[in-house]
């Protein structure tokens, strides 16, 4: 059985790749013939297909082991994403850079987008991976799409990650440079008057913290926050934390593992820095596109956030992507669902910016 899922494992992305390609008829005959049905939804075959090869490998989604080592989980999750990507998208040019964080300087990628005037606005973004995994090399497919058919440059930062780093740090260094984005976007070629933040998972977090943070300081307001399946609450579960716990990628396990790295015992798990749904005072904020994935436990909570922004006066739109699950942004080269969500994400972006 271990060289089966070795097997499994070291071909999982070239399958993965392949068989993205078959009629949806029989990717649901390979991943075992039978439509999964919940909630109401249908799971997507490829991505179904998808699950059913991670299960093979042995993997079964992020964070498997409870006891995973971080920097081991970060080197497969590094290996797989890079796998799952696929081609990467032409944009206009790249530019490793450093930016400023909460500590010291923090590694960027600055993505401009093909024959940039100097008027595109710019969105930082802050990749997922629950404060403990994934790098800009992980994302960059998932920011070149954002880039290119959303016509943005997009700042893609490395803020320090937990253990090493355990809460407040992201935080401080999401804001950091963010901050350093607003000041700085005219020499990446950007629109300084429209700078937003972007972030997915643990990024979305990020995001939507640094979006209340700079407007309670009076700092300015975003353009846009761009909220793609975002956690916003640790004190409370909701009804898809109970549906999707097991089998959708991330697990109950997986989130159990991140929390413990990246919370501070006895971190008051309500403190609107942690969880952004449990805040006060979210009116005044940027307009704000939020994506959701229908069999993601971070479903609901992601809503729930994107109703509380909008009955506290701000400008939302919020899109449920349907049958897709938490992570499709990084499985765009082997799912054509996921790749066809991102651009229509990113269309989303392109219409929520306001006019230059």
């Amino acid at each position: 059985m271990p060289e089966a899922q070795a097997v499994a494992r070291k071909l999982q992305p070239l399958l993965g790749r392949a068989l993205a390609a078959l009629p949806a008829r029989a990717q649901l005959a390979l991943s075992g013939g039978q439509p999964v049905q919940l909630d109401g939804q249908q799971l997507d075959p490829g991505i179904q297909l998808l699950l059913r090869l991670l299960a093979l490998s042995g993997e079964g989604g992020l964070a498997a082991d409870p006891d995973a080592d971080p920097l081991a989980e970060r080197e497969r999750a590094h290996a797989e994403a890079l796998a799952n990507a696929g081609r990467p998208t032409v944009v206009g040019d790249t530019a490793e850079l450093e930016v400023d964080g909460g500590a010291g300087p923090l590694p960027a990628r600055h993505y401009a987008p093909p024959d940039p005037s100097g008027r595109e606005p710019l969105l930082v973004f802050f990749h997922g991976g629950g404060w403990v995994i994934c790098d800009l090399d992980t994302h960059d497919e998932a920011c070149r799409l954002i880039c290119r058919h959303a016509g943005v440059h997009v700042l893609s930062v490395a803020y320090r990650l937990a253990p090493e780093h355990r809460f407040p740090a992201a935080v401080e260094d999401a804001l950091a440079a963010t901050r350093w984005a607003l000041a700085n976007a005219a020499q990446l070629g950007a629109d300084s008057e429209r700078v937003g933040v972007a972030g997915d998972s643990a990024g979305g977090n990020l995001a939507a913290v640094v979006a209340r943070l700079l407007a309670r300081e009076g700092a300015g307001r975003l353009a846009l926050q761009v909220l793609i399946y975002p956690a916003t609450d640790f004190a409370g579960r909701r009804r898809s934390d109970e549906l999707f716990a097991e089998g959708f990628f991330l697990t109950q396990t997986a989130r159990e593992w991140f929390e413990r790295h990246y919370l501070p015992d006895g971190v008051d798990r309500a403190d609107p820095r942690l969880s952004p749904l449990r805040a006060r005072d979210l009116d005044g904020l940027a307009p704000a596109v939020v994506a959701t994935a229908a069999f993601d436990p971070l479903r609901d909570q992601g809503e729930e956030y994107a109703l509380a922004l909008r009955r506290a006066g701000n400008r939302v739109a919020l899109r449920r992507f349907p049958g897709l699950i938490h992570g499709f942004i990084n499985f765009t080269g082997v799912n054509r669902a996921s790749r066809e969500a991102t651009i229509a994400l990113a269309g989303m972006i392109r219409g929520a910016l306001p006019a230059g």
